[in-house]
């Protein structure tokens, strides 16, 4: 239990702006990407308004919600179906609960009450709390809870449910009705304030719902599987020390790991627990089931200390929701050792990290110069920083002692043909060839005289290269300098658990024509920790011989202390390789696939950039801004669209681009009969890709890629 107690890594987050709301108990919370969202339970009084944290900008907000806006409740269900959130039941006021069903369009914040039909045979779900409330595919699954057999809501008489129904949706909004299903085995016995999840292995396609613990006269740790293909109940063997009985726990599945926090639990006398438990407390303890092989592992136990705050504290009633693989938990009642009458809310919100990071996309380039890149990547969902790598074609001085400045040699970059490497960045030097605009399409692409080919970059972003898509029709440019500033180094005593770091990307890069370099120069080298998912690369750092980057470092070990190195300046005509990685509470996750960049050389033409499309009935019209770094007179624009080709269909990564547009203005038309034979690359959401470049006396500089979004019925008709 220590042992893995000490792996865990929990944040407490703080200075948070906007309206945070005021602590409780009975609340529900679901995710929708990036944002959580809150509603329902009490504090003195219910809460009826609608709370929503934005975890990528430690934001609160209370949206303008509108339409059939329901009462608040608490000790609700509440799931979330894409962009829309069911709510069912609850206390709507002491002794008074409900069986209404209200439906939240979170793309408009409107709220509607449905009324879904009754069971062909049964009567619909009565009023009631502490139910489970869960969604798999286009059903909802309802499980016990706790009602009120008396009228006079001042009078409670309550009644434990083990009562199980399936409300089927409609496709994006409504509900068809609820039903009772008919099942096999036995039925879990009634209970209040369990919990209730849904799980589907990879390789074993039935999913399960499992309910655990909860309330019923005494409080419960056992564990009930409901196979939902064939409706049957059972009790599946575990392995491993169950949890404590509990209830008004959270259970929340994150991979094959359903992780359990908090709840009240029994209070033991001389480490018996009572059939009846009269005294109870809050517990702060948190296991996962591995869902894979049904065993318990205990992370933090009942008993465990935490002198120096750096655990949530012990609660019952509070929510929890997972973003990606980040666990948050948010508020609860604190009521350790305390009675009934002298509850206190804890006011906290916390996060684990329960995994590292996935590797982020390619390094896409946004603009080169001779000796600078400005680069960018995908941003990944709840993480610290990334850590920026390079390492380049040419040797790199080797550093003994404190690290000196040293003057690498100027790479040799092959210009024989197309690149060969799978990891080429989408913005990249068009090696600088001359397009002849005679030439015909039916020109070979080794020609290279129509049809340029480069390797593409797989990414699973929007935006590339100098341009973010807003919508399907428009693409702003992305602004060097707000860019740049918004770049910002987490502080280098900063402490990361690096882990082992796969570094066999390095072995997957080609082999270039150039004169050899000793094993030891081909290694990779930090640019820096980032705050965002953007930088200016105009340097990188050399580590003494005996050091190795971040990356090779073993467990918990610092981050480097960048102020005591040596910087190493990026030069012209020079082809860097860059890696991404992301970190998290949990270390550095894996790099991301190799891009590689070539720094302009002194008096060719910078990219253009400001690309912007505008779609009109039958043409787009493209336009574009000179280079900021012109080197002479331009005398020339190309403008190239990536095409159909049987090439394609033998090597999807390698884009097949031909030329529509030669001319001195920086705009041109591209014509429907050019769009029809246009590839829609599928490397992140369905694209049309065009390339800019600029030519001046010397020749072509590096082209600008922008990619213009499809949706699918118009990329399905490409």
């Amino acid at each position: 239990m220590a042992a893995a107690a000490a792996g865990l890594s929990w944040r407490r987050v703080s200075s948070s702006t906007g309206p945070v709301p005021r602590s409780r108990h009975g609340h529900r919370a679901v995710a929708i990407r990036e944002l959580v969202i809150i509603f329902g339970g009490g504090n003195e009084g219910i809460a009826d308004e609608l709370h929503v944290y934005n975890t990528a900008t430690n934001q609160w907000f209370l949206p303008a919600v509108r339409g059939d806006i329901p009462p608040g409740c608490a000790a609700h269900g509440f799931v979330c179906d894409g962009t829309r959130i069911l709510v069912f039941g609850g206390m709507v006021e002491y002794g008074r609960y409900s069986n209404d069903l209200y439906e939240l369009q979170a793309s408009r914040w409107l709220w509607k009450k449905v009324k879904p039909q009754a069971p062909s045979t049964g009567s619909p779900p009565c009023p009631r709390l502490g139910h489970s409330f869960s969604l798999y595919g286009n059903k909802c699954y309802l499980f016990g809870g706790l009602a009120n057999e008396s009228e006079d809501s001042n009078n409670n008489v309550p009644r434990y449910l083990n009562d199980f129904y399936e409300l089927e949706l409609q496709h994006a909004s409504g509900v068809v009705g609820w039903s009772i299903p008919v099942t096999k085995g036995i039925l879990p016995s009634p209970r209040e304030s369990h919990t209730a999840i849904v799980y589907c292995r990879k390789d074993l396609g039935n999913p399960k719902m499992y309910i655990f613990g909860g309330m019923c006269g005494c409080r419960l740790n056992d564990l009930w599987e409901l196979d939902i293909e064939t409706m049957t109940w059972s009790r599946p063997e575990t392995k491993g020390t169950v949890p404590l009985p509990r209830s008004l726990h959270t259970a929340n599945v994150i991979g094959n790991k359903m992780y359990v926090f908090g709840g009240w639990v029994p209070q033991s006398a001389g480490g018996e627990i009572s059939a009846h438990d009269g005294e109870w407390k809050c517990t702060g303890s948190f296991s996962y089931l591995n869902l894979d092989t049904t065993e318990w592992i205990g992370l933090i136990s009942d008993c465990q200390e935490d002198k120096s705050n750096l655990l949530p504290g012990p609660r019952a009633g509070h929510c929890a929701v997972a973003v990606g693989t980040r666990l948050y938990i948010w508020s609860g009642r604190d009521g350790y050792r305390k009675a009934w009458n002298n509850q206190v809310c804890c006011k906290d919100l916390w996060y684990l990290d329960t995994e590292k990071p996935p590797a982020p996309s390619q390094v896409q380039l946004i603009r080169a110069t001779t000796n600078s890149f400005q680069v960018k990547w995908d941003e990944v969902p709840t993480v610290e920083g990334y850590l920026l790598q390079l390492h380049a074609d040419s040797p790199v001085p080797s550093v003994a002692g404190i690290p000196g400045t040293g003057v690498p040699e100027t790479s040799v970059l092959s210009s024989q043909g197309p690149q060969t490497s799978a990891n080429v960045g989408e913005l990249h030097d068009l090696d600088k060839r001359t397009v002849n605009p005679d030439a015909s399409v039916s020109s070979t692409v080794s020609s290279t005289r129509t049809m340029v080919t480069q390797q593409a970059v797989k990414t699973e972003s929007s935006s590339t290269n100098g341009a973010v898509v807003k919508d399907e029709t428009s693409l702003t440019t992305f602004n060097s300098k707000s860019e740049a500033a918004e770049t910002a180094y987490i502080t280098p005593s900063t402490r990361v658990n690096t882990g082992q770091t796969n570094d066999s990307h390095s072995s997957k890069t080609p082999q270039r024509q150039m004169a050899p370099v000793k094993t030891r120069d081909r290694r990779w080298y930090d640019v820096g920790i980032f705050k965002n998912n953007s930088a200016v690369v105009s340097q990188f750092y050399l580590l003494p011989e005996e050091t190795l980057s971040i990356s090779n470092k073993m467990e918990s070990a610092d981050v480097p202390d960048y102020r005591l190195l040596k910087k190493q300046d990026l030069f012209p005509g020079t082809v860097y390789r860059f890696r991404v990685a992301a970190i998290n509470g949990c270390g550095v996750g894996p790099f991301s696939k190799v891009s590689e960049f070539k720094t302009c050389i002194p008096g060719f033409p910078g990219a253009p950039s400001t690309v912007k499309i505008t779609k009109s009935v039958d043409c787009i019209h493209l336009s574009w801004e000179p280079p900021a770094s012109p080197s002479g007179n331009i005398l020339e624009y190309s403008a190239y669209l990536a095409i159909r080709s049987t090439q394609l269909q033998e090597n999807p990564s390698q884009l097949v681009f031909m030329r529509i547009y030669c001319g001195l203005k920086t705009s041109c038309i591209v014509t429907a009969a050019q769009l029809s034979n246009a590839h829609v690359d599928y490397t992140s959401r369905p694209a049309i890709v065009f390339r800019i470049s600029a030519k001046n006396e010397r020749g072509y500089g590096p082209a600008t890629q922008v990619r213009w979004l499809q949706d699918m019925k118009t990329s399905s008709s490409k």
